[in-house]
Formats: C-alpha cells, structure tokens, sequence
C-alpha cells in the first residue's frame, strides 16, 4: 500500500495546525507521553473504524448510523493522537427519509481509501444500497454522494483498485434486510468506482466456521487479494483473514486476533495501515455496552504472507490484543491530542463533536457571532409520544471515557408560553434520563425523568422535582464505570450541588453507544416561541 501526498492536503493540513491549539481531554488520553500509549486509543464511539494513511497523514471515518451529520473524519500525523475535523456526510440521505429519526439504520461500516489523488469513501445503508462519498480536501466540503449500488441488505462495503487500474467491490449482507448473512460478494465496478457493473459473485461462506463472518475490508499485497472480516458477532467475534491470487477466489482462511485470555472481547472489524517505513498496525473496535464501540491499535507484521496481529499470550498460533505498546515509529514526535469535548460557545457553530438525531433543521439552533452561549429554540415535541426517542432536535455527543462528568448551565425564556416548554440535559439511549428546567403558572421547576425502554414507547417518568427562585440552573450528570452509572445533581449558584433523582444505569442506543447532551422542546399545546440559553458544556474528571 503507496499512497502519496497532494500538496492541497498538506497546505491544508498545515493552515489548520497553525490556527488550532491541540485540545487534550482530562478524562482520557491514550499517548502515555514516553513513547507509548494505552489502549483503547479512543474511548468513543467510533465504531467500525477505518484508516488510510495519505503520505504522512492517516484519516479515520466510522459508522454513524442515523446521527446527523454523518460519517466523522478524524485526522493523526501519528496513528495514536486523533482530531475529529470535518464529516463527509452534512445531511444523511434520502433527506426525507432521515429527517426523521432512524435508530439503527444509515451508515453501516465505512471503508476510506485514497486513490488517485482523492479520498474515498464507501459504506452501505442497509435499506437502499452501497454509496460512495469523495473529495481531494478531507477538510473541506465533500462530494455529494453516489449510490454505487442500490439494493436491500447491502453493508459493509470496500473498494479495490487493481494494479490494473480494474475495480472491485467486496461486501456483506444485512440479515434482517437480505434474508441471509455470513455471506461476502465481489463486484466488478466502473475504473471511476461509481458504479457496480455486474451481479457480484460470492467469494466466502462463513456459515459452517465462521458464522456473522461481515465487515470486509480488500487489500492487494505481494500478489495476493486479502479480505479482512470480522466473524462471530460484535461482542463475542474474532479476526478473519481470507486470502487468494485471484480476485474471486477460492480464499484460503486464518483467524488472526481473538480475544483469547486478555479482557479485551470481540477484537475485530477495523483497519491495516503502514507507515512510511514499512510498519503495520492495525486498528479494531472492542463493544463495551453504552460506552460503544471503542478504538484499539494493536501492532501487526507479516508471516508468510498472512498478518500476525497484537501478542500470542496463550501460544495457540491466534494473536491477542495487546493493552499498551511502543507507538508507531512515524519519523517524528508530535504533540498529544484528543477530539474536542467541551464546548464553551465562543465559536461561530458548535463543535464538531455534537450531532443531530435526524438530519438539522436551520431554526432548531442559533449561534451568533459574538455571543457566548448556544441558544436552543423550544421545538415542538413529536406528535403522540410519550418521550424523546423520536424527537430530531437532539443534540448529542458520544461517551468520551468510562468515567466523566458533563455539566451545563441553561437558562430558559418561554416567551408568552404559561407553560409547557422545557431544556436540559439528557443521558439518550434505548432507555434515557434527564434533568430539565420547566416552567408552569407558579414559576420554575427542575425535574429529573427516565424513560426505560424507551426505544419501545414507554412513557417518560418524573422521579422527582425541585422548585427554582429564577429561571437559570446549573446541571451535572456523573458517569462512573464499569456501569455507566449516572448521577444527576444541580445548583441555582453555581458552587454547591445537590443530588436529585436516583442513580440512572445508561443503555446503549440501537447499534451506538449511549450519548449525552442536550435537548430544548414544547408541548404542542403550548403556544409558538421560547428558548433556552445554554452557557457551556463540559466534560470533565
């Protein structure tokens, strides 16, 4: 794998490196400062991840499934310190269909190459097909997207571009969409990659061994095709690679990494990517329940011609995911890093961290220049729900550690409305919780609420409310592991804190980890108007 840097990239690179001061969590950081680092690398939700590496950058994208915008695109100059920066995916498409919330559905398994001078991107919507995304600047605004191949249950798609110039692409199906699985297809494509040309033949059935065998990822070195899946599930699965001298097989199998006697399950479903002097690694996911599925790096090298991944604890011939190592020698030492957490509204927009439920409507938010504070319009609540799975106008963030605190202050103006609006913040997942300022005809109230099983319309409970002198409050949720335990509390000043509500165990989303965040609606008995100011949102110890 050769890859060569365009200069747009790198004057690209270099312009955002001098106007961004590096933002370092004080909840996790997995460079350990001497030359190593500890695994997970991201302790997000970054699921399915996929690297390339274009000369001396390397570019992550990652599932994103209903979340708006979609498709995260992170950057590293050393495969361990990662900035997010952009999305390749502004509006999830079709527009009409993810204007509304769809839990699970969306971008499934991305895979980004780089070829010919650009940077790809191909992933599958279980329900319309494989799509591709492009551009030459990662930064800036990506192509609109193409559907490479329309069809149910198609996922997890990766593109191959032969010495020849000839294109392939390899991908699994969706079960629930296709009425099978464990099956990975190739496909001929058009030289340009924006079109499947053929039926596709399929080159590996996993059901016998390899049962749930998905995520494929296509590669070509020294002669042979090589496609990278996982198999035997998202919690409990292992490594697969599959090998031949000819594009369509018949593939030659090995399991490579599994979780074996480290802590570390489901080691699998991610990338190979080399350095610039011929180093390889390879990154994977682990699912710890609401925290997602998080990042890990493990070293790799070759063997005969087949990979051999992290350290062969057990000595039966299968790696094993290793905890911490000697970063990736990349020629230099760079600065430590993290995506961004808090966000204190000084900017022009909110931070990339945040997304949307369903695709963004333009009078959900506002954030004017010169105004420290995010202003969140009390949007009218779903019709006929008795809570907020549904509702768009969420605005989220993954998990950023196993154990963290998120704290805000939100002020709310309902304008003419006696009642009715409410803001706060919001621990979202198939079962949610909050803490909320609302108003009725005798003043200002918080309230702490949970919806369990959520996801299956249960009704919001209020489980206990506190009158407030003003129309101002400060919220904090603590995060504690290895339960995702959450513990709401508040203050009308600022400086002492008091517990409401009952410790809140946080539950995964539909294929995500649990987020937290903010929200701002209204009754649709209420009358139009309101909002709420939100001061700053941060995370910390």
């Amino acid at each position: 794998m050769k890859y060569f840097l365009i200069s747009s990239l790198l004057c690209t690179t270099l312009l955002f490196a001098q106007n961004n001061k590096a933002y370092v969590s004080n909840v996790w950081v997995a460079d350990n400062g001497d030359g190593t680092y500890k695994n997970p690398i991201l302790y997000s939700d970054y699921s399915d991840p996929d690297v390339v590496r274009v000369g001396d950058d390397y570019y992550m994208t990652a599932s994103s499934f209903n979340s708006a915008p979609g498709l995260p695109i992170l950057h590293s100059k050393d495969m361990v310190n990662w900035k997010l920066i952009n999305y390749a995916l502004e509006t999830q498409i079709p527009e009409e269909t993810f204007n509304i919330p769809q839990h699970g559905n969306g971008v499934w398994a991305p895979s980004i190459r780089y070829h010919n001078n650009e940077i790809y991107i191909y992933w599958g919507d279980p329900d319309f097909g494989v799509y591709m995304v492009k551009t030459k600047d990662p930064y800036g605004k990506w192509d609109e997207p193409i559907l490479v191949m329309p069809g149910k249950g198609l996922i997890d798609s990766c593109p191959l571009w032969d010495d020849n110039g000839d294109a392939y692409l390899v991908h699994a199906y969706a079960g629930s969409r296709a009425g099978v699985k464990s099956l990975l297809s190739v496909n001929k494509m058009n030289p340009e990659g924006t079109k499947v040309l053929n039926p596709g033949i399929h080159v590996f059935d996993g059901h016998e061994n390899h049962e749930t065998v998905e995520g494929s990822k296509f590669y070509k070195r020294n002669g042979y095709y090589y496609i990278f899946a996982p198999a035997g599930g998202v919690a409990t699965g292992w490594q697969l690679i599959l090998r031949s001298k000819n594009i369509y097989g018949p593939y030659e199998e090995k399991v490579v990494l599994e979780q074996g006697s480290t802590k570390i399950n489901g080691p699998h479903q991610g990338a190979w990517v080399d350095t610039p002097n011929g180093e390889s690694w390879f990154y994977h996911f682990q699912d710890v329940g609401a925290y997602g599925r998080i990042v890990h790096l493990q070293p790799m090298s070759w063997k005969n011609d087949w990979p051999v991944m992290g350290q062969d604890f057990d000595k039966n011939g299968i790696g094993e995911p290793v905890m911490s190592h000697k970063k990736p020698n990349v020629g230099k030492t760079y600065p430590i890093e993290t995506p961004v957490e808090t966000d204190n509204f000084d900017g022009f927009n909110i931070g990339l961290q945040w997304q949307w439920n369903a695709n963004s409507n333009v009078v959900w938010h506002a954030k004017l220049p010169g105004n420290n504070y995010l202003r969140l319009f009390s949007i009218k609540s779903v019709e006929d729900t008795e809570n907020l799975w549904m509702v768009p106008n969420l605005l989220l963030q993954k998990f950023p550690a196993p154990n963290f605190t998120a704290s805000t202050k939100i002020t709310l103006i309902p304008e003419e409305a006696t009642s009715g609006k409410t803001a706060g913040l919001i621990i979202m997942g198939m079962d949610y919780a909050t803490l909320s300022i609302s108003h009725d005809e005798k003043g200002y109230f918080i309230k702490q609420t949970e919806a369990i099983k959520a996801i299956d319309g249960a009704e919001e409970k209020t489980n206990e409310v506190e009158r407030l002198k003003t129309n101002s409050a400060y919220f904090r949720v603590e995060i504690s592991s290895p339960d995702a335990m959450c513990q709401f509390s508040y203050s009308e000043n600022g400086k002492k804190y008091k517990k409401i509500g009952k410790p809140f165990k946080a539950k995964e989303g539909k294929w995500i980890g649990a987020k937290v965040g903010l929200f701002s609606v209204s009754t649709q008995e209420a009358k139009r108007g309101g909002y709420a100011d939100v001061n700053y949102f941060k995370i910390t110890k």
